[in-house]
């Protein structure tokens, strides 16, 4: 299962040239995972940080740029897990203008305790909720 998100690609995106400022794409990526979590995995970021003390901090990110996203683009994101680990978990996230990949994206979050901000295990609920995400291989 892919988890897909269309966002409008805003003027507060933009650089003058009028394509997305490399650095608005951590920005929407993490808004993608936000959602992910929301809708997908069934826990908002409010209730995993207030009522847990749960955090998913990005630990790493790559980013391949392939064409530029303009102002009033629609970008469709797709995100899969790539893998499971301990306590962390990799995502694939792609950006795609129609056919177009615009970027290819790498993450590894963390599951972290806000209390300790110390990694914990992902234990089989959590791992069942990533798993269904989880891309073939």
């Amino acid at each position: 299962m892919v988890f897909e998100r269309a966002k409008r690609i805003r003027f507060s995106h933009c650089d003058p040239a009028g394509i997305i400022f490399y650095p608005r794409y951590a920005e929407l990526l993490n808004e993608v995972v936000e959602d992910w979590f929301a809708d997908g995995i069934g826990i908002d970021f409010r209730t995993l940080i207030a009522e847990h003390r749960l955090g998913v901090p990005v630990v790493r990110l790559e980013c391949d740029f392939l064409a530029p996203a303009r102002f009033g683009d629609t970008l469709t994101f797709r995100l899969a897990v790539s893998a499971v680990g301990g306590s962390s978990v990799q995502l694939a996230i792609e950006a795609r203008r129609g056919e177009t990949p615009c970027l290819r994206a790498a993450l590894t979050i963390v599951l972290t305790s806000l209390d300790s901000f110390r990694a914990v295990p992902i234990d089989d609920l959590w791992r069942g909720r990533f798993a269904a995400f989880q891309a073939e291989t």
